[in-house]
């Protein structure tokens, strides 16, 4: 095998990707902070222990593991930062109050988490804590729309869920570990046979409520569904009353709702939502609420938010144009020097054309050229 063979689901990123990347990036970075979200960057390696405690086994199967060679103890290469944002938040800052954090940066996983992705997302993300009512979740849900119109990501839809539905309906039901994942497997392949068969010996209520649960997705007649289909199960009258406060606060939104719907990692603990768009194999954002996440580092604060792969909303959105830039010849002289620092210094791409260099191709696509003039050094059109 070649040297320069890359592992499967790794690439290079090549220049003009690599280029709407980082100002994607900063165009989100920027989109959080004028909603007063403050930038953290959390570690890409920690201990296991920290990086993984109460975060469910989907997580850990896709965390990369590793022994420390200065400490002899296993430490693990994130797989999400959500988790390392919640010690920050609980452990570090330990503030009062309302508290909102950004981040943005790579993760690695083990195994592609969808068909033909990269095994090093580029992960960003908001995250508010110490606020339980709604409008927290709703927030996050702004700002998520927010961001994907900043990247120009047009026609999605917003499709809205909550855990607490199913975890209403195993309420005082005796199941494994096993059996939890195999019911959730269930539901999100929307396997009514398998879910029967899972469930045999469930008490009637929750067996028949799980069972209605594979039909309820669509647009908003599900709720109305899922009240009568659910009205004898305790809370899901009040989570499905929040769903509906949020879907009528998202203007302009295209909204459905699939209350099976728990992918993910173990962690969300409220009202959760994807937003979908043409071109993407699967959600390009998910967030939710996560209020227990915390728990772990001694502080168990509300949380709600979101998270996107910076790489995937690029490959299906339009590239941007290279901005043209200004050619400009080599030279020792002080004065063109001095006309290419001030050119540079208002926000222009010059680029100096090295000696025997004049005929190869131009990769900034210069639309102007810096050329002397009696004496004086001025841009003129190519």
């Amino acid at each position: 095998m070649s040297a320069w063979v890359l592992p499967d689901h790794i690439a290079d990123v090549l220049p003009s990707e690599a280029r709407h990347i980082e100002e994607l990036r900063r165009g989100l970075l920027d989109t959080a902070r004028c909603y007063g979200y403050e930038l953290v960057m959390p570690p890409l390696l920690e201990h296991l222990e920290s990086l993984l405690t109460g975060t469910g086994e989907a997580l850990d199967l896709q965390t990369f593991k590793l022994v420390d060679q200065l400490s002899g103890r296993s430490m693990g290469l994130r797989a999400d930062t959500t988790p390392q944002v919640a010690r920050i938040d609980a452990h570090l800052l330990n503030r009062k109050g309302v508290t909102r954090l950004c981040y943005c940066g790579p993760v690695l996983h083990t195994r592609p988490d969808r068909p033909h992705a990269t095994r090093e997302p580029l992960q960003f993300g908001a995250e508010i804590y110490g606020h339980t009512g709604l409008e927290a979740d709703l927030e996050a849900l702004q700002l998520s729309r927010e961001c994907l119109r900043v990247a120009d990501v047009r026609d999605t839809t917003i499709d809205l869920a909550d855990v607490r539905i199913v975890r209403s309906l195993l309420t005082g039901v005796s199941v494994s570990p096993q059996l939890l994942s195999g019911i959730h497997s269930a539901l999100a392949a929307k396997d009514a046979g398998e879910l029967r068969v899972l469930t045999r010996g469930f008490p009637e209520d929750s067996r028949q409520g799980l069972l209605a649960l594979v039909q309820l997705y669509g647009d908003a007649a599900v709720l109305a569904e899922a009240e009568n289909a659910l009205k004898r199960i305790s809370g899901v009258s009040q989570v499905l009353s929040n769903l509906k406060w949020l879907a009528s606060r998202l203007d302009g939104a295209s909204v459905t709702f699939d209350l099976a719907d728990l992918r993910g990692y173990a962690y969300y603990s409220g009202a959760r939502f994807a937003i979908y768009a043409p071109g993407a194999s699967d959600a390009l954002v998910r967030g939710g609420r996560y209020d227990e996440v915390g728990a772990v580092f001694g502080r168990n604060r509300p949380a709600a938010g979101f998270s996107l792969d910076i790489k995937q909303v690029v490959g299906v959105v339009p590239p941007r144009a290279l901005k043209a830039a200004i050619r400009a010849p080599w030279g020792e002289a002080a004065d063109v020097n001095a006309a290419i620092g001030e050119l540079r210094s208002a926000g222009e791409t010059v680029v100096c054309v090295l000696p025997g260099h004049e005929s190869e191709v131009d990769e900034f696509h210069c639309d102007r050229e810096l050329v002397q003039v009696a004496g004086r050094w001025v841009v003129q059109a190519v």
